[in-house]
């Protein structure tokens, strides 16, 4: 008996550190979803944000490298609009007669990647780790660009800059709300007639068009990085 007791309480003590270390929170190294909202087009003709604002969808891929560090990928498809009324647009260069006035709608697909750097270390876990369920974040990127209205199509890069909230729903659910804003080096987003209004020479990013998605999205962590304890 005095053999058995000692024998017992190292069974129940392994048993215990077992359920434990499968209890606590993993680490993922990827998490997928989508997300939606606005999509808005700041040129030649509109250098308000939302103004013209419609209907925008991404899906999301993203590498966490660590609680601090993020590389996303992302699909994105994005609707816009616009109007030159209000806008002084002459004919020909020194003209002095308005151009005639008229609406237009667009749309964007944009395939990028971005760096993400979360202000705190984010996730879930034991008190040590210092991890925040929820952090802001800055975004820089690198991106490909087709858009354009009904009288033509352009091709492109963009760079986008912007700024997030991650949010820890569930220790393998994310909230996420994003605003980028993408400059892009197209001059036809608003049309081939809104090209160039203003007959000023445009080179790299300057007098090119640029638009911006404001999106909330919902993504899945997959791909556990490690375990502390495997039976």
């Amino acid at each position: 008996m005095k053999r058995l007791l000692p024998i017992l309480l190292a069974v129940a003590s392994i048993g215990t550190g077992s359920a434990s270390a499968q209890s606590e929170v993993l680490e993922y190294r990827w998490d997928v979803g989508g997300g939606a909202g606005l999509c808005y087009y700041i040129g030649d003709v509109n250098g308000t944000p939302f103004s013209g604002s419609s209907f925008m969808a991404a899906f999301t891929l993203r590498r966490n490298f660590n609680p601090r560090m993020a590389l996303k990928m992302d699909l994105a498809y994005g609707r816009y609009g616009g109007s030159t009324k209000g806008y002084y647009m002459p004919q020909e260069p020194g003209s002095t007669e308005q151009a005639l006035d008229f609406d237009f709608k667009g749309n964007v697909v944009d395939f990028g990647a971005q760096f993400e750097l979360n202000f705190w270390g984010y996730g879930m876990g034991p008190s040590y780790k210092k991890l925040s369920r929820i952090t802001p974040y800055a975004i820089l990127g690198i991106g490909a660009t087709v858009g354009g209205t009904g009288d033509g199509t352009a091709f492109g890069a963009n760079f986008p800059i912007g700024v997030g909230v991650k949010y820890k729903v569930k220790p393998r659910l994310n909230l996420v709300w994003e605003w980028t804003h993408r400059f892009s080096t197209i001059d036809k987003l608003d049309g081939v007639r809104l090209s160039d209004p203003y007959y000023i020479e445009s080179s790299g990013l300057k007098n090119k068009d640029s638009y911006s998605f404001f999106m909330f999205s919902l993504t899945y962590d997959i791909s556990p990085k490690y375990r502390l304890c495997n039976n």
